[in-house]
């Protein structure tokens, strides 16, 4: 397929330069196990806190699913009229079935491991029977909830939060990459509640900020995928300073593996083990495509050519590798596409507010990995596209299953090569995926879409302006035989000027250009150590060479003054030759 826009930056010469960036902070990166939990590997399963009932944004609850739907309302369950407002003005009214299965036992005290996957409304299910039983104005610790990454820990959070609106209790939220005044202060003040990633909790009990000992609760959200990030031993200090004997343990986790059951054993007594559904069970309602690429098609313009004929209202793009996610990001970015990426490099308040943009639908495409995207809910995610299917074909049930939520219709759409062929025949033939092969559009087919996707793009930033003075400019421009040359640098700088506009509006860089302001700086400090580090080798070899010198220069004058000395004659006198 040719290159409709001859003029730009062709994608290998951007992808050049995004791993030019990467490759130069590759060989330093070292990564804390919490970042690396965040994105560091930056490689996913989130708790769709946004939709904790079996009901849509409009109240009515969808058809069809069990997963997504039960029999009974909220108000059929022992809770009281201040958390029963709290689920009201969320607009919830009717309990998921995890919901339904888990409420009773919980607020009877039993301690529970659920699997249940994912959007099925299990943050809810774990933070109501919390907020129900917890006294109201107790300002001691009575829960503490955990959580593999910041994003999902935040998510919880706010959920807890708002189901406890009209209860008298307090949450709070603790995890890295930010200060530790603002929380200290948070805990100082009292609390009742505290959610958080499992390094961040340590630093405070060992600050002395966080006692547990007051604890009742204790929850564990994602607990496979904690444990299997390396949080093993952060849980286990955690829990071991939570009283045992007065404890309840709620432990949600898509598998029991060996480390989910060492926990079980050690931290739960005589738990309701309830398998509802895993992230591996197949989605319904949720329509899967592949597009066949070609090695004479670079992918990430194969890409731009999938999403001109899909428009998708909103969707996450999945990408196996940090380096991936950075590159597509920024070459969409750079067609004029409205799209964000998510990365354990990028600095904490970036992160939140790329966050703020997608729930607010202000962004329409999110880049990101499997790790990096762990805890983000999209209550509107339309479609989920695939630049890479995952080596593990379970991985990809858990990224579709991010669309098609609470009984909504969804898309997966996938690009696909010889390298896909695994897992492409794993899932049709073990997990029962009906593929539909779609067609790349044509090159015309494809041009055709850019341009009306450009064309909106302008007509939209046309309020913005006055333009009406330079229509003469135009028509004069039409008629230079580098006329063209000029528009398509003059569209160039257009939605190049575009996001800098956007990106001010929202008080910063965007995600794309704060992802290589912190690789520069990383990059940046690398050499001033490294420059150091010469610096000192070269003052030892100075101070050497200057030492060396010296004798040298002190040999060879005594040796020159020995040699005059020799040619002057006895007694001082002149030579005969003089």
């Amino acid at each position: 397929m040719t290159d409709d826009n001859s003029d730009e930056t062709t994608p290998e010469e951007e992808v050049d330069t995004v791993e030019a960036a990467a490759e130069e902070t590759a060989a330093d990166e070292t990564n804390q196990t919490e970042d690396a939990a965040d994105g560091a590997a930056d490689d996913s399963d989130d708790n769709a806190p946004a939709e904790a009932a079996a009901t849509d944004e409009d109240g009515d609850a969808p058809s069809g699913r069990s997963d997504y739907i039960s029999e009974r309302a909220f108000s059929d369950f022992p809770l009281s009229p201040e958390v029963l407002q709290g689920i009201h003005e969320k607009g919830y009214t009717v309990a998921t079935r995890v919901q339904a299965m888990t409420l009773e036992p919980a607020l009877a005290g039993k301690d529970l491991v659920v699997r249940s996957k994912t959007g099925t409304g299990k943050t809810a299910a774990f933070c109501l029977p919390i907020v129900e039983k917890i006294a109201a104005g107790d300002r001691k610790v009575r829960a503490i909830m955990l959580a593999p990454t910041r994003e999902l820990a935040r998510q919880v959070a706010e959920e807890c939060t708002e189901l406890a609106k009209f209860k008298d209790i307090r949450v709070t939220v603790i995890y890295g990459g930010v200060g530790f005044a603002a929380q200290e202060e948070a805990l100082r003040d009292g609390t009742e509640i505290v959610i958080g990633t499992p390094g961040r909790i340590l630093d405070h009990i060992r600050r002395k900020n966080l006692d547990l000992s007051t604890v009742q609760y204790a929850v564990l959200d994602e607990a496979d995928e904690m444990l299997s990030m390396g949080f093993y031993q952060d849980v286990t200090k955690i829990l071991d300073q939570t009283p045992a004997d007065n404890r309840q343990v709620l432990m949600f986790s898509a598998t029991v593996d060996d480390r989910v059951r060492s926990l079980i054993q050690n931290y739960t007594n005589d738990p309701q083990d309830m398998r509802l559904s895993t992230d591996t069970d197949k989605v319904e309602g949720i329509t899967h495509a592949l597009y066949e690429t070609t090695p004479d098609f670079h992918k990430v313009r194969a890409l731009l050519a999938l999403l001109d004929k899909e428009d998708p209202t909103s969707a996450i793009i999945f990408c196996n590798t940090r380096e991936d996610t950075a590159t597509v990001a920024t070459y969409l970015a750079r067609q004029g596409l409205d799209v964000e990426l998510i990365s354990g490099e990028l600095p904490q308040k970036k992160r939140e507010q790329v966050m703020k943009r997608i729930k607010s639908r202000e962004t329409q495409f999110l880049c990101a990995t499997d790790v990096a995207a762990r805890g983000i809910d999209i209550s509107h995610l339309t479609h989920v596209i695939n630049y890479s299917l995952p080596a593990d074909p379970a991985v990809y049930l858990h990224r579709t299953g991010r669309t098609g939520r609470i009984g909504r219709e969804g898309t997966a759409l996938s690009l696909t090569g010889g390298m896909d062929l695994h897992t492409r025949l794993t899932l049709e033939r073990q997990y029962e995926i009906d593929f539909e092969v779609r067609p790349l559009p044509t090159a015309q087919e494809a041009a055709a879409a850019r341009v009306d996707r450009q064309a909106k793009a302008i007509k939209k930033a046309m309020g913005t302006m006055a333009f009406e003075g330079y229509l003469g400019t135009v028509r004069e421009i039409k008629k230079r035989e580098d006329g063209d040359m000029l528009f398509a640098a003059a569209l160039r700088a257009f939605f190049l000027w575009d996001r800098m506009r956007r990106s001010q509006a929202e008080e910063g860089a965007d995600s794309i250009e704060a992802l290589q302001q912190a690789r520069d700086e990383k990059s940046s400090g690398r050499r001033r150590r490294d420059g150091d580090r010469d610096r000192g080798r070269g003052r030892d070899r100075d101070r050497g060479g200057d030492r060396g010198g010296d004798r040298d220069r002190d040999r060879g004058g005594d040796e020159k003054r020995r040699r005059r000395r020799r040619r002057k004659p006895p007694g001082g006198g002149k030579s005969s030759s003089d």
